[in-house]
């Protein structure tokens, strides 16, 4: 386990975005393996070897962006005033609301992850 820095301070702005999806090797792996034997199953011989190849290059491609698109999430921008002067601004997840004005603590680690939390 890790400590997070914690600073207090004020939503000045809120954003609503969207957080891209992941791109993993699982999408790839699996959308290429389906790609191959739905490719391999059309020809027979060499030609069903090069229909394999096609259909797991497009397959792999198509996993991808089936996962990016998956893992997509509403987020908010948020953006706070700290107490000692510095602004920041934080994307992250929309589960959980803010509004101008709201008393926030912002968690903070060395790695760059940041959150803004409730009081």
């Amino acid at each position: 386990m890790k400590a997070w820095t914690v600073s207090n301070g004020e939503v000045v702005d809120i954003k609503p975005v969207m957080i891209d999806g992941t791109q993993s090797a699982l999408g790839t792996a699996g959308g290429g393996y389906i790609g191959y034997e739905v490719g391999h199953s059309l020809g027979h011989g060499n030609g069903s070897d090069i229909a394999g190849a096609v259909g797991a290059v497009a397959g792999a491609t198509a996993g991808r962006a089936v996962e990016r698109t998956a893992t997509r999430q509403d987020g908010l921008q948020i953006t706070v005033r700290l107490d000692g002067g510095d602004t920041v601004a934080i994307v992250q997840s929309a589960d959980v609301g803010f509004s101008a004005g709201e008393r926030v603590r912002v968690l903070r680690r060395g790695n760059g992850e940041a959150r803004v939390t409730k009081t």
